[in-house]
């Protein structure tokens, strides 16, 4: 008994230190933020854009030219984008020329209802138990806001956090994401709902300009819902952990600024601008986020090894010369075993395959994502991530990199660790045995490719009989 008496006064000074390593500790774990579950939008069938609809739909544009018909032709070929994808539905009730602001309202309730009813019944959690709510889509704002509208729905609680983000572009869910990490870093046992989509009804372009018109090729109807939290209680239950984000925005270089940009052309028609200099924003922007990302998840050994070869590769052009030696790349497969890229397009995928130095296995899901979906915008990462869960290719401890482009110009990526095995049950879940797909080639050629040798002063589109 005098020995546990001894023990506790001779500890009574250690107490205040014991204390402080107990907050601290405390304070770190509830810092973690965690994805409990994700629920991507699958609209219904009768939104699938065949080939021979979109033939149609390209034919209602009287503003079209025969050289803008070609235009559209090749891009279409060559976009990496299947007969499966989703537009909205004013598109096919043929009032694309004409959109209303209930068409945009429609087109979100449709993803709210559908993904976040999925989403609270999955998990058992309810609208109620949000602490946190940000909603990302990016062309179309309304009031109130389209926070408060799901707010309203789902009638949440009177001292919920919203955040309602706008003008972020493709990259804007992991700007989602970041937000709720620092809300995670000031407060604890915190549920966050995330929204990543975009409306299409009331961005559809209807003009002739080839830097719009590439737009309402690449761009089709998505979204995804996912639920975080910092709760220590839930980590059993969680799907991923963030382990590190970056954001890299080059809003400030002009160049960077205008390659992406919500304009009217010179008739008035509203749509979306892509510039000729899109490709060297990207590249500006990914090289920057790159160099800034791969000392946080990388291992050291690679580290030093790139290092090492960047130096001699430096000092022999020196010696030799020569400016003509291939640059070192650095092996990002080190630190991670599986990579989610944006499906911004075939030319995005390959451009980052090549840079990393990735092989078609890693670049697989971001293919098939694009060829089945399109490119949903904020949304499509989460697509990708579904495809890899769904061909249960995630396992515990795993580590998923992934990285996102959007207008600003902006290159945002972050890295995921697996939490435990994935089940697979998801968006994909019902048609995944059909992929990967060995031959993504478009149909368009064989239906439309009469328009490389069609004559301007012959041709007739609005009698032309498009075949089945």
């Amino acid at each position: 008994m005098d020995d546990l008496l001894h023990i506790v006064f001779y500890s009574l000074p250690l107490l205040p230190l014991f204390y402080l390593l107990y907050k601290n500790l405390s304070e770190k774990l509830h810092q973690n933020c965690y994805i409990l579950d994700y629920e991507c939008y699958m609209p219904a069938d009768d939104r699938k854009l065949s080939t021979k609809f979109s033939g149609e739909v390209i034919m209602r544009n009287k503003h079209l030219g025969l050289d803008e018909y070609r235009f559209l032709l090749k891009a279409i070929v060559n976009s990496g984008i299947g007969e499966e994808t989703y537009a909205p539905r004013m598109v096919f009730e043929g009032r694309e020329t004409c959109p209303t602001l209930h068409d945009g309202i429609v087109e979100v309730d449709e993803f709210f209802h559908d993904s976040i009813d999925k989403l609270m019944k999955r998990t058992n959690v309810s609208p109620s138990e949000i602490d946190v709510l940000v909603v990302n889509i990016s062309m179309f704002a309304t009031v109130p806001s389209l926070s408060s509208r799901i707010i309203n729905l789902y009638k949440m609680r009177e001292d919920i956090k919203v955040y309602n983000l706008s003008g972020m572009g493709c990259s804007a869910s992991l700007v989602s994401v970041n937000v709720v990490e620092n809300i995670f870093k000031t407060r604890e046992n915190v549920l966050a709902l995330v929204l990543a989509s975009e409306s299409l009804s009331s961005n559809w372009y209807n003009g002739n300009e080839r830097s719009m018109i590439l737009t309402n090729c690449l761009f089709r109807t998505g979204g995804c819902a996912m639920l975080l939290t910092n709760k220590t209680s839930l980590k059993h239950k969680a799907m991923f952990k963030l382990r590190s984000l970056v954001r890299t925005h080059h809003g400030g270089i002009n160049e960077s600024y205008n390659c992406c940009v919500q304009k009217e052309d010179d008739k008035g028609f509203v749509g979306f601008y892509l510039g000729k200099n899109l490709p060297s924003a990207a590249t500006r922007a990914f090289i920057e986020n790159i160099q800034n990302i791969a000392p946080k998840i990388l291992p050291l050994r690679e580290l030093i090894r790139f290092t090492l070869v960047q130096y001699a590769t430096k000092m022999r052009q020196i010696w030799s010369k020569s400016a003509s030696l291939p640059r070192p790349a650095i092996n990002f497969k080190t630190g991670v075993d599986h990579f989610c890229l944006h499906t911004g397009g075939k030319a995005v995928i390959d451009a980052i395959r090549q840079s990393l130095n990735l092989s078609e296995f890693d670049v697989e899901p971001a293919r098939m994502t694009l060829h089945r979906f399109g490119n949903t915008s904020a949304s499509s990462l989460w697509y990708v991530l579904a495809y890899m869960d769904a061909k249960k290719r995630l396992k515990k401890g795993d580590r998923v990199f992934m990285v996102s482009f959007g207008a600003g110009f902006k290159c945002n990526s972050c890295l995921w660790e697996v939490m435990r095995d994935l089940e697979g049950n998801n968006v994909w879940k019902t048609f995944i045995d059909k992929y990967p797909k060995k031959n993504l080639s478009n149909p368009f050629m064989e239906k439309f490719g009469w328009l490389h040798n069609a004559d301007a002063d012959t041709v007739s589109f609005k009698d032309y009989k498009i075949p089945d």
